[in-house]
């Protein structure tokens, strides 16, 4: 029997299925942007103390590191795997591809994070207890690993929002997938935030050490204020070119809410330059709360609605411009052997083709017409929507809201010619089309 390469379906109800991946990853970007960003200010202040014999600095880089260690390294080493965990669930044939196209590149990527766990054990416990020079050496040796760590990963996720140049698709070639328009844009803009977060993290440090030395705390709050207001601006300026080399579909999803995405990055900018400010002319009045609060500010309202834009902007494809979301392959890729399922899907359908679609199901009748609608809709959308009319991410309800059986069908046909560019070009057979508008008519959006 025909089959296509797919795996049981991961379901779940309300929130979708990729959303899992991406409120783990949330969080894990936050404490992993952090690391490289504060291996790059430890330089700094590194640098500083050898530089102008400050020992003073040495309790707040030794207080900022058993932060970094606690905040950065155990909970970015428990939502990593989290991530891992997720997305194989959630996106099988996506991990895969990644996978299959930079297994050396992850395998280096790894040596480097090796390096950045030891290297930051090693740079608390040994401030005071060697000499400066040997200490910054090994602080700019960590700092490398750390951006070493952040340049492979680039890569790596640039791909999944379209391959380095158009000769991949021909050869296969890792370096053709890594090395394209979009990675050092994307990394220059990560390396901006990852900056700012530095910064941000220092002030909770620097506004915690008021008490035991309030001079310098009040200088180390200055000097995040304008690391922070740095790392700001660098990452407005590097999204700004990001944004001119993603491909068309991304523009297409990204023009759906322009302005009211560019509203609330005017709003958010603005009330982290009066922070950064703030703190750069009255460092006094930064205290530990504020500082804190900040960083639920940055992870609620700028870093969870970015990467929700970064996600929604590859759609309709999860990996390579090649594999769609729901994880059907779209186009052949001659270099790596794969070869598109949808002229087969057009022609047999996906309850024929799936080889985990229930026998029962595999063929369409009045009986279980809505069961099967169902399982094609679950299969075909649930990568992206949730599909109950209490769904809270991208909920088909607000797209289908008041639509019966045969407008809905018009969609999906619609769909399946390309009219939307950040949606699947699905073709399917008449009767999968039908079962569809059915399950999706009875669910009274």
């Amino acid at each position: 029997m025909e089959v296509i390469g797919q795996f049981p379906l991961f379901y779940f109800p309300e929130y979708g299925s990729a959303w899992m991946m991406g409120i783990t990853g949330t969080i894990h970007i936050l404490a992993s942007h952090t690391s490289v960003g504060a291996a790059m200010l430890f330089a700094f202040l590194a640098y500083k103390a050898y530089k102008e014999d400050r020992t003073d600095l040495y309790p707040y880089m030794k207080k900022y590191g058993m932060f970094l260690l606690i905040f950065s390294y155990v909970i970015g080493s428990i939502t990593g795997p989290g991530i891992w965990y997720t997305a194989t669930a959630a996106s099988p044939r996506g991990i895969s591809a990644l996978i299959h196209n930079f297994v050396w590149v992850w395998a280096t990527e790894w040596v480097f994070f090796v390096y950045e766990v030891i290297g930051v054990f090693v740079l608390v416990y040994f401030i005071d207890k060697i000499d400066k020079k040997t200490h910054l050496k090994l602080t700019y040796t960590f700092a490398l690993a750390s951006v070493g760590t952040l340049a492979l990963i680039i890569g790596i996720i640039s791909f999944m929002m379209w391959p380095g140049t158009e000769a991949y698709y021909t050869t296969g070639s890792a370096s053709d997938a890594f090395f394209g328009v979009n990675t050092f844009p994307h990394m220059f803009l990560r390396i901006g935030f990852m900056i700012m977060m530095s910064g941000v993290i220092g002030l909770v440090i620097s506004s915690a050490m008021k008490r035991e030395n309030p001079e310098l705390s009040a200088e180390l709050t200055k000097k995040m204020g304008y690391i922070s207001l740095l790392g700001g601006f660098l990452t407005m300026f590097f999204f700004m070119w990001y944004m001119g080399t993603l491909p068309d579909n991304a523009h297409a999803v990204f023009n759906i809410s322009k302005d009211s995405i560019i509203q609330n990055r005017i709003i958010l900018a603005a009330v982290f330059s009066l922070y950064f400010l703030l703190a750069i002319i009255k460092p006094r009045f930064i205290n530990t709360t504020l500082a804190s609060a900040m960083i639920a500010v940055i992870l609620l309202a700028g870093l969870w609605p970015g990467e929700k834009l970064r996600e929604s902007m590859r759609k309709p494809y999860v990996a390579g411009q090649y594999i769609y979301s729901n994880q059907i392959i779209s186009r052949d890729v001659e270099g790596k052997g794969i070869k598109s399922e949808l002229p087969a899907i057009a022609q047999k359908g996906l309850l024929q083709l799936n080889p985990f679609v229930p026998e029962n199901l595999k063929t369409v009748t009045e009986k279980n017409r809505l069961q099967a609608g169902e399982l094609l809709t679950k299969i075909s959308c649930s990568n992206c929507h949730s599909l109950e009319p209490t769904g809270v991410f991208r909920p088909m309800k607000e797209r289908l809201k008041g639509m019966d059986k045969s407008a809905i069908k018009g969609i999906l046909y619609a769909m399946g010619q390309g009219a939307f560019p950040y949606m699947p070009k699905l073709q399917l057979p008449e009767h999968e089309y039908d079962a569809m508008a059915a399950y999706l008519a009875s669910q009274n959006y």
